[in-house]
């Protein structure tokens, strides 16, 4: 069985702005050391699947970048991880849907031409072993399997959402569903949602993304034309993501997923990693987590006093940081990030290369890369303060994002 996957990575990200101001979602920094495509790109290396192609479009300079120095595959034989912005193959004309980057891309699945299709999301936060997927997809002879998650009915109008038969068939999709949802058997308070990452057979993806082309009132689009055109005529199977096991990893931690697509998920799925027993294992080395991690020395902590000990509680720090004399509380700190003495940062993320002054207090913010605030401040305590603050936003919930390369004085 061959395999060749497709990475979805285009996507504009709009409602994770500013974070995606000046990158594509999957670019943007997570958990310390990490961009949010590593977690795909990982699970696919781990689970030994090695011809990759990523689908860029919007603001994809950061991402490819980071893909060429995280990612090169060298010296073995048939592996590669491209990243492919879009080549106007089919019509000088951007990606029109998910559907459509695969199709202006059909050349390159007829180039390499597989047995099999992954097209998955770039813009995730899970692990999966994409081998018991592969397993799953072949025992039952679908010529589409798509990967679910049971999440919270009051979600339903974020996801594509699913109904299967006894035997996991698809029988019903609806995709962001406006009405009352089709729950999960037995527990009126779930559905089961779509988690944008599928296999299909060659021959069939090719034959319905060719039909789906000459369609004028298509958008295009997997979950909204494609998935709903293939289940009621062929084999059309849904992979439980509760089977899914990690090695080296609980049942509860392997089943971690999540859609960072605002800013609230974004920031809450950070502040997972710092639990004492986190959701999400960044620390299990039989299924690491990989990327690119530039040179440089560990962490530092200074403590001049009593009274000026750098020191950092429930937290992820990076390499190059130093937290001199000044306090973390629940936070996520990038690299290269230099806290002064006094400062006091609880429950935030900082993307890396940050500069936090003297005697600042920061309360649930998230400091993008290079972002800086002077001394004396107080941030993410008071609404009416933080909207005031120049050139920042600040979330429904009240979390304050300082975007990239910001600097309050």
């Amino acid at each position: 069985m061959s395999l060749l996957t497709m990475i979805l990575a285009g996507g504009e990200g709009t409602r994770l702005y500013p974070l995606t101001m000046e990158r594509a979602k999957p670019s943007v920094p997570f958990g310390g050391n990490y961009r949010i495509i590593d977690f795909v790109l990982s699970n696919f290396i781990n689970s030994g699947i090695f011809k990759i192609y990523v689908l860029t479009q919007f603001k994809a300079q950061s991402l490819m970048q980071h893909i060429r120095l995280g990612w090169r595959i060298s010296g073995m034989e048939n592996s590669f991880i491209e990243t492919i912005p879009p080549q106007m193959r089919t019509g000088k004309r951007w990606y029109e849907g998910t559907a459509d980057s695969v199709f202006q891309n059909m050349n390159l699945i007829e180039e390499e031409s597989p047995d099999q299709v992954l097209v998955f999301g770039g813009d995730h936060i899970y692990k999966m072993d994409i081998n018991q997927l592969l397993r799953f997809h072949e025992k039952t002879k679908a010529v589409l399997t798509v990967s679910a998650i049971s999440v919270p009915k009051e979600q339903a109008s974020q996801f594509g959402i699913i109904e299967v038969d006894d035997n996991w068939r698809m029988i019903g999709f609806v995709e962001k569903p406006k009405q009352e949802p089709k729950t999960v058997p037995g527990d009126p308070t779930k559905v089961l949602a779509s988690m944008g990452n599928y296999i299909f057979d060659r021959d069939i993806l090719c034959e319905v993304l060719e039909e789906d082309s000459k369609k004028l009132d298509s958008s295009h689009d997997f979950g909204k034309d494609i998935i709903p055109t293939l289940y009621p005529k062929h084999e059309v199977y849904v992979f439980d993501f509760r089977r899914n096991k990690v090695p080296g990893e609980d049942a509860t931690s392997s089943v971690y997923w999540r859609d960072v697509g605002t800013i609230e998920s974004f920031f809450d799925s950070n502040i997972d990693l710092v639990g004492v027993t986190p959701e999400i294992n960044l620390y299990n080395f039989k299924w690491p987590i990989r990327g690119y991690f530039p040179a440089m020395p560990g962490a530092k902590f200074v403590h001049y006093s009593p009274s000026r000990t750098g020191q950092a509680i429930n937290s992820m720090v990076s390499a190059g940081t130093i937290i001199s004399g000044a306090e973390v509380y629940e936070s996520v700190l990038g690299s290269a990030v230099k806290v002064h003495s006094f400062s006091k940062i609880k429950h935030s993320v900082l993307m890396g290369y940050n500069d936090v002054g003297r005697n600042t207090r920061i309360n649930r913010t998230i400091m993008d890369k290079g972002a800086k605030v002077g001394s004396n401040l107080t941030i993410g305590f008071n609404r009416e303060d933080d909207l005031n603050l120049p050139g920042c936003m600040v979330s429904e919930s009240g979390i304050v994002v300082i975007p990239k390369g910001v600097v309050i004085e």
